[in-house]
């Protein structure tokens, strides 16, 4: 009876610490989990608080040039956005005529292909509406959803894809997509606007500026390539902006 009794107690104990084990390690498991929940939201807070930072400062070093450009700014909204030389607009699966625009952005010189400049682009829908879903802030209020942002590589080249826009319900300026430059140093300004070739709504000084900023009139000649039609601009960075030196 004694060594039955003995067995029994010895299991019984055994089971105790295997329960008291699993526990603690459950515990433990808990706790790593709940550890790592709080390293993973730190490090995502770190990480936006220096994005936040950096659109900051960049915003605090820039210098509006070429005069006057009321939404201009709107060149720094594109928040935590990885940006790189291709973009491909929110309408670009929508029905209507895609296109792609692609070129090189210059320096000064004309010459020497520009890196890490952003082109911020926006334009209307087919409608001739800058389209908003109500939930927009900042400039997007005005611009709508319809806009992107390129940043150039060492190579100076960009591209993106959208449809061509619709022009103004009031047929009062031709299609068009307006582009604003932020280069390296801060320096922010409006180019003359991309407009297409054979637009009855064009007029004199939209076909032959005298200066054009950027360096060319901003006319598309669209040419198609299979299924999409392709335009080509490349920009002279300062060219013809007023105290751009």
């Amino acid at each position: 009876m004694n060594h039955s009794f003995s067995v029994t107690d010895t299991f019984f104990s055994f089971g105790l610490i295997v329960i008291q084990t699993v526990n603690y390690c459950g515990a433990i498991f808990v706790f790593l989990k709940k550890m790592t929940r709080l390293f993973t939201i730190f490090l995502l807070n770190i990480f936006l608080v220096s994005c936040s930072k950096s659109q900051n400062q960049a915003r605090h070093s820039s210098e509006l040039v070429g005069g006057p450009c009321e939404g201009c700014e709107a060149v720094f909204e594109y928040g935590n956005r990885d940006l790189n030389p291709i973009d491909t607009l929110p309408d670009f699966g929508d029905e209507g005529q895609k296109i792609k625009v692609t070129g090189t952005i210059y320096l000064n010189d004309g010459k020497t292909p520009a890196d890490d400049v952003i082109l911020y682009i926006y334009h209307t829908d087919q409608e001739g509406i800058y389209p908003t879903k109500g939930n927009e802030t900042g400039w997007a209020r005005r611009h709508g959803y319809f806009r992107g942002w390129i940043k150039t590589n060492d190579d100076g080249k960009y591209t993106f894809y959208t449809l061509k826009p619709g022009v103004y319900p009031s047929r009062l300026a031709p299609a068009h997509i307006h582009p604003i430059i932020l280069e390296p140093d801060g320096k922010y300004y409006w180019i003359e606007d991309y407009h297409f070739e054979g637009d009855s709504l064009l007029s004199e000084r939209e076909i032959n500026p005298e200066s054009p900023r950027g360096g060319s009139s901003g006319i598309l000649q669209l040419k198609k390539e299979n299924n999409i039609w392709v335009g080509t601009r490349n920009i002279i960075l300062g060219k013809n902006v007023p105290d751009y030196e």
